[in-house]
């Protein structure tokens, strides 16, 4: 396969200068397996422009400054994410009489087994019985990402718990 100058002048690029931004992104993220991905991701968006950015004066500098971009987005999107687990099981449980703490503690495992959007949507429709609408307010989200969102939980708790454990669970939920 011929290579044209071009193509040839990034592969070369791309040959020198991977490592070292794979390593700047490990050192800025801390992540070994997100240091490849943030440097292939970042050497992509180079090769989208790389008509223009193959005669500027600092290429590499560049390179650098897109990984650094997307380094801190990827903290900054892990942070958040943080902050949203905290700020939903932060609150202090109702106190309930005699509660079943054997099926308390499978509801939450079954729920942490969940991804993060689909837990949230479940958690906040089922446990703190918001609206669709109010939901996808709370989470930033389209009404219809949160009905999606909150079916597709519902059916993976109830592949985890069985399907009339969640029935019970939804149930005794609406009678209080």
């Amino acid at each position: 396969m011929l290579l044209d100058d071009t193509s040839a002048e990034f592969h070369d690029f791309f040959e020198r200068h991977y490592a070292e931004l794979a390593r700047l992104a490990h050192l800025l993220t801390g992540e070994t397996d997100a240091a490849d991905d943030l440097a292939a991701d970042a050497l992509v968006a180079l090769w989208q422009r790389w008509d223009r950015l193959r005669s500027a004066d600092h290429p590499l500098a560049y390179a650098r400054g897109v990984v650094a971009n997307m380094a801190l987005e990827r903290i900054r999107s892990a942070v958040r994410e943080r902050r949203r687990i905290a700020l939903f099981w932060s609150r202090s449980p109702e106190k309930l009489e005699g509660p079943d703490v054997a099926a308390v503690l499978d509801v939450r495992a079954a729920l942490a087994r969940l991804p993060f959007r689909k837990r949230a949507c479940v958690v906040l429709r089922h446990a703190f019985d918001l609206s669709e609408k109010a939901t996808a307010a709370a989470l930033g989200i389209s009404v219809g990402t949160v009905k999606s969102q909150t079916s597709k939980g519902m059916a993976e708790l109830e592949a985890i718990l069985g399907a009339r454990a969640v029935g019970d669970l939804v149930a005794g939920r609406r009678n209080r």
